[in-house]
């Protein structure tokens, strides 16, 4: 074999062996692994006018880095939590997710390791890994490089959908605590690696930096969804590529702006590491990296408590970190941010 051939006994193989990674209870999946689709019943009991919900993602270079120092498992948590988070701020029940896994090579073990990280994080969210595709493509990528995507179908009644328009002057902003980095501003961490060799000996909360770095995006779903179809929240906003300024203003309405305070924001360690090696401005800082806010969430001020009170209880710590003002769907980031 050349090193443009593609070995189709070892990928029918492969694909065999993952079928026990994809077998599922769930009886809206009407057929098995190995179909030229995936077959979905779609008759659902408790929505009066259902909405379905699609979105794609995928990890970024992140995947790299992952892929570097054998962490191919945190990369797959990695992209299917930040696709949920995408979908459940529709107020959206994530149901099925479809993978694509492109690679130079195909290693067997790898694929199998890929496929049932990611349909263990898609149970852990309740909904299911149906299928996808799995392509060897020598001569388009390297022999050790995969590149990793996938998509998700939610659903959610037409009348509880979150996007932002029951959003009120006076209403406050809520930040969720992210568990780090999550999946975005990884060309600006490895391009910081690569000036600064030395940040390889830092140790970060008790972890090797390298580990810092590779902690996986957080997912929210679980957390949040006692909150859904109560018109508690009136928006919420995934914080990623961008920083808060080019997420949250996606769901402002008109004649509203935020107004931001960064002297409310709890920086974690990582992105202290990360400033002070790579010299970056505070302005970069904030948009390129989620800074600790890994969700925003609109609501009234008379429930904000309750919805901090409800986070807390489901181990995410929040704070107020904003409110809603009259504007143009700007965000309008006021004060400094406290490094230290």
């Amino acid at each position: 074999m050349t090193k443009y051939d593609v070995n189709i006994d070892l990928a029918n193989e492969t694909k065999k062996e993952m079928v026990a990674a994809l077998e599922t209870d769930d009886k809206r999946v009407l057929n098995k692994v190995g179909a030229f689709a995936s077959l979905y019943n779609v008759n659902f009991d408790g929505y009066k006018d259902p909405v379905l919900v699609l979105k794609t993602e995928e990890p970024g270079s992140k995947q790299i880095i992952a892929a570097e120092y054998d962490k191919i498992e945190n990369v797959c948590y990695d992209m299917i939590h930040h696709l949920i988070n995408d979908c459940i701020v529709m107020g959206a029940k994530p149901l099925t997710v479809q993978d694509a896994i492109i690679c130079g090579k195909m290693d067997k073990n790898i694929i199998l390791r890929i496929v049932k990280t990611l349909a263990d994080a898609c149970e852990k969210v309740g909904c299911v890994l149906t299928g996808g595709e799995t392509s060897e493509q020598p001569g388009v990528l390297d022999e050790n490089k995969y590149i990793l995507t996938s998509s998700v179908v939610g659903i959610v009644d037409k009348n509880d959908i979150i996007d932002g328009s029951d959003i009120q002057i006076g209403d406050v902003v809520i930040a969720l605590e992210s568990s780090g980095i999550h999946t975005n501003g990884y060309t600006l961490v490895r391009k910081i690696m690569t000036e600064n060799s030395l940040i390889m000996k830092e140790i970060v909360d008790g972890k090797k930096f390298i580990d810092s770095i590779l902690v996986p995006h957080r997912c929210y779903y679980n957390q949040l969804k006692g909150l859904f179809g109560k018109k508690i929240i009136h928006g919420m906003a995934h914080i990623t590529g961008g920083g808060i300024c080019d997420n949250l203003n996606r769901i402002l309405p008109a004649g509203a702006d935020a107004r931001i305070e960064l002297n409310t924001y709890r920086i974690p360690n990582i992105f202290k590491v990360l400033r002070r090696f790579g010299n970056v401005s505070d302005s970069e800082m904030l948009k390129t990296f989620n800074l600790g806010v890994g969700m925003a969430i609109v609501t009234s001020k008379e429930n904000s408590e309750m919805v901090i009170k409800h986070l807390s209880s489901e181990d995410v710590q929040s704070n107020i970190i904003g409110e809603i003002v009259e504007g143009t769907r700007k965000v309008v980031c006021e004060g400094k941010l406290k490094w230290e």
